[in-house]
């Protein structure tokens, strides 16, 4: 599962006048693939290196950018409880590969 850290984005999600449970599942993983992608391409992956890049931005020993990765369960917990916002996030493999 990847884990994703955005400490430099304060943007707003926004929905149509529709309600997430009244859109067909068509409409539901079309919304999930867009997001998806568009999380891949405004991040750097840095794979298993995941936590502790992300604890070095959260304690200033690295420069805050946009990065995703992958952490247990168990780290994604110990990251929530030292403060640090990570959010899992399920990608299928096609979405990781070079999107044109």
């Amino acid at each position: 599962m990847q884990t994703v850290s955005d400490p430099a984005v304060t943007e707003t999600v926004t929905t149509h006048a529709q309600e997430p449970h009244a859109l067909e599942p068509a409409q539901l993983q079309a919304a999930l693939l867009k997001m998806v992608r568009h999380v891949v391409a405004n991040t750097e992956d840095v794979g298993s290196s995941f936590p502790e890049e992300v604890r070095k931005m959260h304690y200033g020993e690295a420069e805050h950018r946009n990065i995703r990765g992958q952490a247990s369960p168990q780290e994604t917990e110990a990251l929530l409880d030292e403060g640090i916002s990570v959010l899992p996030l399920p990608m299928p493999e096609s979405v990781k590969e070079t999107l044109q």
